[in-house]
C-alpha cells in the first residue's frame, strides 16, 4: 500500500506582523503620567526700553521723566538733571514702601507721564530690579467702600493702579 502524504493546507499570513500591544500599554501609562507632572506656568512678558548707544540731543519738548537710581546704600529719584528725593536703606534692605509712596506722589503731580527709567548699580541683586520695576509700574491700593476700606474674610482687598507703564532699564551713572 502506498503511503499518502497528508499536508496541512496553510493559509497565507502576512510576512511581517507588528505587535503594538506593548507599545499601547506603555502609552496608556506614560501619557497620564506626563500630563500629571507637567508644569503649567503662565508666562508674562514685560516690554522694556533698553538704552541705545546712539543717544540724540535732548529735546526741550519732552516732559518730566522720573529716574529711579538704585545704589548700594540708597535709592535716588531724579528728573534726569537733579535729585528729587533720596531714600536710605533700612537695616540692609531697600525701603520699597517709601519708594512706592514717592512714585504715587509723582504720578499725581504728572498724571500724563507714562515713562520712567530704572537705573541700577552693577552689584545690586536681580531680585531688587524686579521689585523696583513692579513698584514703578503699578501700586496696590486698598479698595474703599462707603463704610471705609473693603474687607473680605477679615482681609483688606486691593486693586492695582498703573503708575508709569513704559519702563526703561539701564546702568546707574
Amino acid at each position: 500500500m502506498a503511503r499518502r502524504h497528508h499536508y496541512k493546507r496553510r493559509t497565507k499570513q502576512p510576512a511581517y506582523e507588528i505587535d503594538v500591544t506593548t507599545f499601547l500599554n506603555l502609552m496608556v501609562v506614560l501619557v497620564p503620567f506626563l500630563l500629571i507632572t507637567a508644569v503649567f506656568s503662565r508666562l508674562t512678558i514685560v516690554e522694556l526700553n533698553l538704552p541705545s548707544s546712539a543717544g540724540g540731543p535732548p529735546s526741550d519738548t519732552e516732559g518730566f521723566t522720573p529716574e529711579v537710581i538704585v545704589r548700594e546704600e540708597l535709592i535716588e529719584i531724579t528728573n534726569g538733571k537733579q535729585v528729587i528725593a533720596t531714600i536710605p536703606n533700612t537695616e540692609d534692605h531697600f525701603d520699597l514702601q517709601t519708594l512706592s509712596d514717592y512714585m504715587v506722589e509723582l504720578k499725581n503731580t504728572y498724571p500724563a507721564q507714562e515713562s520712567a527709567s530704572v537705573l541700577m548699580e552693577a552689584q545690586i541683586p536681580y531680585d531688587y530690579l524686579i521689585q523696583v520695576m513692579d513698584i514703578v509700574k503699578a501700586v496696590r491700593v486698598p479698595l474703599e467702600t462707603a463704610d471705609g476700606v473693603a474687607q473680605a474674610d477679615g482681609e483688606e482687598q486691593f486693586e492695582m493702579v498703573a503708575l508709569f507703564s513704559d519702563i526703561s532699564v539701564g546702568d546707574a551713572p
